[in-house]
């Protein structure tokens, strides 16, 4: 009923292993390397910054650019009531637009 030595060696072996293989899914090695070098950690965040608002403006101008589009939509439908406060809000958006080179 009681492990004899070498059995449990060589199940705390199987363990140790087990851990090793876990720490290298995890990529602690790379974490802990990234840790001790800070300007490589400032520039890889600066970095992720950067895509980050650049896909925050990408998606803002698609999503503005298909209110807008909504907005003409309806406007064409002659709705009594926001018909015409959307025609005006369309009306300054595109002398906005032809404003700017």
């Amino acid at each position: 009923m009681g492990m004899t030595e070498r059995e449990t060696w060589a199940r705390l072996e199987r363990k140790i292993e087990e851990l090793g293989l876990a720490m290298e899914k995890m990529k602690l090695a790379e974490y802990v390397e990234l840790l001790r070098k800070p300007t490589r950690l400032l520039y890889l965040n600066f970095l992720a910054g950067i895509a980050r608002g650049f896909g925050m403006a990408i998606g803002f101008a698609l999503l503005g650019a298909l209110l807008i589009y909504i907005l003409r939509r309806l406007a064409i439908l002659n709705l009594p009531l926001i018909g015409s406060f959307i025609a005006e809000l369309v009306k300054i958006v595109q002398t906005q637009l032809q404003i700017r080179p």
